[in-house]
């Protein structure tokens, strides 16, 4: 008799290892968690949303310069990131005070990493993200997005006295060592490449520029205002546009260019508000407000020290 209540004990304790095995495994990261629902929650405004406080709450990396950075002062018009003694500053910041002045909102920086942002705005932590963010179809899927606040066409970096310092043409990097940033349209290209070594993603715009630096990979992709704003950083960096009559450059969609802010999905008052002001600007602006965030962005950001 004995012998059956311990087996039964044994029986139960494996049960509930194995249930609590299954709940751990899809909890591993933010994503993960967000892509398990087939079905995205219908958008209903809290007490903390924009729509009722007037207070744009924007996230963003605080990392990706020129689009945003983090700074110990105030200086050019930072505005200072939530529960932190840092400000941020950079495009998407110029970006968000310039809506928000607009609709007549303050905004509030929130510094949440790349893969949370949209776990962030879909649980209602924050109003949006600003960070430079590609308006794809598969992040339409959980998010809604604005109309385009920037188009960053994208290009390559490598160092000036690399073998691949002159290509012209994807062929010409067959076999190349390199990298790009985690969940980026960047990353997903490198397998454009013939025989590509391709390493595993940084985490961050820093780790992959000191990876390149550092000789780690021969080559890294990423967007034109982010190669721009790495050769201030670099001097030995050297821009690889494959745009030019023979050139061979990297085959992208609109979708994979055009910039957008997004939003909870089903916040189509909130869309709706940004595009209003959006529409009062045209490509020149948005190149305009860029130079000046590259002109201004402090190296250590875009370096990692």
């Amino acid at each position: 008799m004995k012998t059956k209540k311990i087996l039964s004990l044994i029986l139960v304790l494996i049960l509930a290892m194995t249930v609590f095995a299954g709940c751990g495994s899809d909890d591993k990261t933010p994503s993960s968690a967000a892509g398990s629902d087939s079905k995205v929650k219908e958008y209903v405004p809290d007490d903390n949303s924009v729509l009722k406080t007037k207070v744009l709450r924007v996230g963003m990396e605080c990392g990706y310069a020129p689009y945003n950075w983090a700074q110990n002062d105030d200086s050019n018009g930072a505005v200072p990131i939530k529960g932190t003694s840092d400000y941020a500053y950079g495009y998407d910041v110029m970006m968000a005070k310039k809506l928000a002045e607009a609709l007549d909102y303050t905004v509030e920086i929130h510094k949440i990493d790349w893969d949370s942002l949209p776990v962030a705005v879909q649980s209602g932590k924050i109003d949006c993200v600003i960070a430079g963010q590609s308006i794809t179809s598969e992040r339409l899927q959980s998010v809604d997005f604005t109309t385009p606040y920037y188009y960053a066409s994208v290009v390559g970096l490598t160092k000036k006295d690399s073998k691949y310092a002159n290509v012209t043409k994807i062929s010409e990097l067959e076999g190349v060592k390199c990298t790009s940033q985690i969940n980026t349209i960047w990353y997903k290209v490198l397998d454009q490449i013939p025989k590509v070594n391709k390493l595993p993603a940084q985490e961050t715009v820093p780790n992959m520029l000191v990876a390149l630096n550092a000789g780690s990979v021969d080559f890294v992709c990423t967007d034109m205002p982010t190669a721009m704003a790495a050769c201030v950083a670099y001097p030995d960096f050297k821009l690889i546009d494959f745009e030019g009559e023979d050139s061979e450059p990297f085959k992208v969609s609109d979708e994979d260019v055009n910039i957008g802010i997004s939003v909870a999905k089903g916040n189509t008052e909130l869309v709706d508000k940004l595009n209003g002001v959006l529409a009062t600007m045209n490509e020149t602006d948005f190149e305009n407000m860029m130079k000046e965030a590259i002109s201004v962005q402090p190296l250590s950001d875009v370096t990692g020290e």
